[in-house]
């Protein structure tokens, strides 16, 4: 028997390219394009001056951070849990509700970590098919199932659903923990943190990575009842007592604290977005409705992995998933109206040699 036989093997989540190329336009991983809140510039340098905390491991149960979230939303600290990212958070919420031998339930084509975790943690899953518009259907749910998971807006597809869409779903599913995934909510879609009272097997799920643009800190969040998130936290001590640093925690609560500037810039990128939409309409893309900060783009006359080449020949780098169903569409991050006016020049020029 060879030493790997008793390994774990599982075919891992493919992050977007980060490329080293200079120069590029990079419209790939959803990252914002416009730099955090200028208060976390000045969190960064008073650490800098408090240079010597760093030697200390960081508070286990993140106050600093905790505080200002649920001061931000209006919650008490004990329906908060936060993680190194929205992923950390996802993670352990798979690891912590889902020990049933019955199915996890969520769409085809969603967020392609979910299937990977599944596989990480032995939980059985089930994928449910979208329909021909990416839409989700609650009929298709109805079904007995260990656990469910729901990204709102989805991606890559950035289709949304309202709340109370999710509220109707949610009271037929009261028996089993149903994962809200929200990590584009920012940008156009109905939250369900208003439904965390009402529904005790509800958890929903934010992240600092995409409007509040700190990918590079690491920084995400769940909402849930006290129950949900005792066991949550209870995991996570179980699996590592410090998982947020110290730079983290002190600059994710400095952006919190800038709402102003952190509506300007959503309300930029949606205003951006849906510039963006009608002009490659024009050009003949075929586009869902979006309500997130990035398009999933589909051309009749042109494939997208050639249209996804020829714009790497323009310097500029989209997301193309060899995957069934979507391996003819594009997911293009929304940038600057700069960097998205070089996007739209370069898709006409592509087209027009269709």
């Amino acid at each position: 028997m060879a030493l790997s036989d008793n390994f774990r093997k599982v075919t891992p989540y493919v992050p977007g390219e980060q490329p080293k190329i200079r120069n590029i336009i990079k419209l790939n991983t959803n990252e914002n394009p416009y730099p955090p809140a200028p208060g976390v510039q000045k969190a960064l340098a008073d650490l800098k001056d408090d240079f010597a905390e760093l030697r200390k491991y960081p508070a286990p149960n993140c106050d600093l951070l905790e505080e200002a979230i649920g001061k931000y939303y209006g919650i008490s600290r004990e329906n908060l849990f936060v993680g190194v990212g929205s992923d950390d958070v996802l993670s352990m919420a798979f690891l912590t509700f889902f020990g049933s031998d019955k199915p996890v339930l969520f769409p085809d084509i969603t967020y392609s970590f979910y299937d990977v975790w599944a596989e990480v943690y032995r939980i059985p899953y089930k994928q449910i098919p979208l329909d021909e518009n990416f839409e989700i259907h609650a009929e298709d749910y109805r079904m007995e199932n260990g656990g469910i998971v729901i990204a709102n807006p989805n991606a890559p597809t950035g289709v949304a659903k309202s709340r109370d869409w999710m509220e109707a779903f949610l009271k037929e599913h009261r028996d089993t923990v149903v994962i809200v995934d929200e990590a584009y909510v920012d940008f156009g879609g109905e939250s369900c943190l208003s439904l965390i009272d009402q529904f005790d097997n509800l958890l929903v799920v934010q992240t600092f990575s995409k409007s509040r643009a700190l990918a590079g800190l690491r920084i995400g969040m769940a909402f849930g009842c006290k129950e949900l998130i005792r066991y949550l936290k209870d995991v996570k001590f179980s699996v590592n007592s410090y998982t947020m640093n110290m730079p983290s925690l002190l600059l994710g609560a400095a952006s919190i604290e800038d709402d102003a500037y952190f509506r300007s810039r959503v309300d930029q990128i949606i205003a951006t977005r849906e510039r963006v939409k009608l002009q490659l309409k024009s050009l003949g893309f075929e586009i869902p409705d979006s309500k997130t900060n990035f398009l999933f783009v589909s051309h009749p006359k042109k494939h997208a992995e050639e249209i996804f080449a020829a714009l790497r020949e323009e310097g500029i780098i989209v997301r193309h998933f060899k995957k069934p169903r979507i391996d003819n569409y594009l997911r293009i991050s929304i940038g600057t109206d700069e960097e998205m006016d070089r996007l739209v020049n370069a898709m006409a020029k592509i087209i027009q040699n269709a």
